[in-house]
């Protein structure tokens, strides 16, 4: 698995913001979004493209347009919801899925309860939108998951990251036959003793929608 930690003042300007308690949640959600799209740039260096014949005003040229079949978005619900529209600032085209997985609390174990995805990704790139990389339990299952259909390849994206659970994603993805990419916003300390990131930013999920 290659990890790429997107180094740009812009970006720790953004989680700046996004870590303190003081920011609402309005103003979580713009923030995340604008950091998605800005994490996207990155993610998206290798999307495929194939050449595209056009005609300026002036003549004709070769461009690109992105190749068939269309990117795969994979927002992991609930918290991956409040990353899509900045995603798809940047690939506007692509088909979103989405996949529903729960960690249970005591045993920090992923599980699925929902999928919205074509049963063949055969030769789709993926792009899997978690906000946060703790334990590394949800992402490598949602791998996994996307894997056994076929993907390609595979680019995770979280605007933050915890050592274990990167460690955790190299053990557990490392047999993996499609390349697997994590580009995050930040690498941070460590998880505490509840799985949860130090410093971080608290729950994502709830802080994007409200405690429920």
């Amino acid at each position: 698995m290659r990890v790429h930690v997107a180094d740009h003042p812009l970006i720790a300007h953004k989680l700046t913001y996004l870590r303190d308690k003081r920011t609402d949640t309005p103003t979580f959600r713009r923030l995340a979004d604008e950091l998605v799209t800005l994490l996207a740039y990155e993610a998206t260096r290798e999307v495929r493209v194939s050449p595209f014949e056009i005609e300026t005003p002036v003549a004709p040229t070769t461009g690109i347009h992105l190749s068939t079949p269309k990117p795969l978005v994979v927002p992991i619900l609930r918290a991956g919801l409040g990353m899509l529209d900045g995603m798809m600032r940047m690939l506007p085209t692509a088909e979103v899925g989405f996949l529903g997985m729960v960690r249970n609390e005591e045993t920090l174990e992923a599980h699925t309860y929902a999928n919205r995805l074509p049963d063949d990704l055969s030769n789709r790139q993926c792009y899997a939108l978690d906000p946060m990389l703790a334990t590394g339990g949800t992402l490598a299952a949602a791998v996994h998951f996307l894997a056994e259909r076929g993907a390609h390849d595979i680019t995770a994206i979280t605007l933050l990251s915890a050592p274990e659970g990167i460690a955790l994603l190299e053990e557990e993805l490392k047999d993996l036959e499609p390349p697997v990419t994590l580009v995050t916003g930040a690498i941070d300390e460590r998880l505490n003793e509840h799985g949860y990131i130090v410093p971080g930013l608290g729950d994502a999920g709830d802080r994007l929608y409200g405690v429920i």
